[in-house]
């Protein structure tokens, strides 16, 4: 949707929940709630400004198990749940002993959104965007994406009724083409990376009225939906906030939104305020903000991404320089592994807590691994790591590395020769 479209459409009274404004990250500035996600005075990012009421625990866990039971702190209308949505949210935390004790981790948890409906966490974000879409009159619901996005986009448009088209690298990963496709005959593949995408998506979205592009022209409405990831894992642990924090980066707005969301639960009065350390995983073919963070420097260089980990493969982070703002405030790092430990970080978690991760998860388990190894993260302290999506959709990062331990002939004989008894 154009800004000459939204600004004829009145929007109705509540339509975003108790959001104020759209506030830009760098200079404050606020422009009125619409289909803008660049500072008219400085083109900084927008974020949106809200005017909480008073929220108890005890509401909250009244609501429904799914996003939705914290409407009152997102941009969305407060009969939310009458809308066809696709209700994600509400994933297990899995308290990990059998990894901890692989890695030395006195108290370790996975909060584990690979069991959302599209088997992501990006149907969080999708959720929130889709209420936006439907606020703003948008007839098209899109998105450029490096799968999951592009997965979680098509379901939900279907769930919704609304007309929907997804833009992907042409070089995705099959599962995940798959998974989009099911759901939508409009699935775009773009020869190039995803940067490429993503300025195709945005010149459409200039040019053509009545789309919202979910992580472009409404991207402050879909960004918050990552807020709950946060706000989950507080109250899965008896309402605190855990000591140490691992979150994969690709746009770096996952991590933006979790350290967001623990922020609020504290101004809130929700949860204790206390220190915690908030750390960034990447993977090393496509690790500008790592670069950045040991450079000790603010200036994230563009790159060329290169690795197994497709899903967090953003040459260009959109929030990069926010996550190292994090995770030098809070005390914590980004670090970033090879292709290979990819691989091991999906195995790892596999055989120690039956979690089969996609490569964006076997990347945060790894670096994880490598955080403990080198010393920047304290293994005495309660740690959250977060899985973001399922290994049925990655299946080409292992399918070369494990099998079956042996072939024999259906005999007691063969068996026994195996050594497995």
């Amino acid at each position: 949707m154009s800004i000459a479209v939204a600004e004829k459409k009145s929007l109705r009274e509540g339509a975003f929940g108790h959001a104020t404004a759209l506030s830009c990250r760098e200079c404050g500035h606020q422009v009125d709630l619409g289909p803008f996600y660049a500072c008219p005075e400085c083109f900084g990012p927008l974020e949106i400004a809200y005017d909480f009421p008073r929220v108890t625990r005890e509401e909250i866990e009244a609501g429904p198990r799914n996003i939705w039971r914290y409407k009152a702190l997102l941009p969305v209308p407060t009969d939310i749940e009458q809308s066809p949505n696709t209700e994600p949210g509400f994933t297990r935390l899995l308290e990990a002993h059998n990894l901890g004790r692989e890695l030395g981790i006195a108290k370790l948890w996975v909060k584990d959104d690979s069991t959302n409906p599209t088997n992501s966490f990006k149907d969080r974000v999708v959720a929130c965007a889709l209420s936006a879409a439907r606020e703003l009159g948008s007839k098209v619901f899109a998105c450029p994406s490096t799968g999951n996005l592009a997965n979680a986009v098509a379901a939900a448009g279907a769930r919704a009724g609304i007309k929907t088209v997804v833009f992907i690298p042409s070089n995705l990963e099959q599962p995940k083409q798959v998974n989009s496709a099911v759901f939508t005959e409009q699935l775009v593949a773009v020869n190039g990376n995803y940067d490429d995408v993503n300025k195709l998506a945005s010149e459409i979205a200039g040019e053509e009225d009545g789309w919202a592009f979910v992580n472009v022209n409404v991207r402050p409405y879909y960004a918050e939906g990552s807020k709950t990831l946060g706000y989950e894992i507080a109250e899965q642990l008896g309402w605190r906030l855990p000591d140490q924090i691992v979150i994969p980066v690709a746009s770096g707005s996952q991590l933006t939104k979790v350290h967001k969301a623990f922020q609020e639960l504290i101004k809130l009065g929700l949860v204790e305020d206390k220190p915690y350390k908030v750390f960034g995983a990447q993977a090393t073919g496509c690790s500008p903000v790592s670069v950045a963070y040991k450079n000790n420097t603010d200036a994230i260089r563009p790159v060329k991404p290169d690795t197994i980990a497709k899903s967090l493969a953003i040459g260009n982070p959109a929030d990069g320089i926010y996550v190292l703002d994090i995770c030098r405030e809070t005390g914590g790092a980004v670090e970033d592994i090879s292709d290979d430990e990819v691989r091991e970080g999906i195995v790892l978690l596999a055989r120690t807590e039956g979690i089969f991760t996609e490569t964006a998860g076997g990347t945060t388990v790894g670096v994880l691994k490598k955080l403990v190894e080198t010393g920047k993260l304290d293994p005495e302290l309660e740690t959250v790591v977060i899985n973001t999506g399922h290994g049925l959709k990655t299946l080409d990062a292992v399918s070369g590395s494990v099998g079956p331990a042996a072939t024999i002939e259906p005999t007691y004989a063969a068996f026994s020769a195996t050594g497995l008894a």
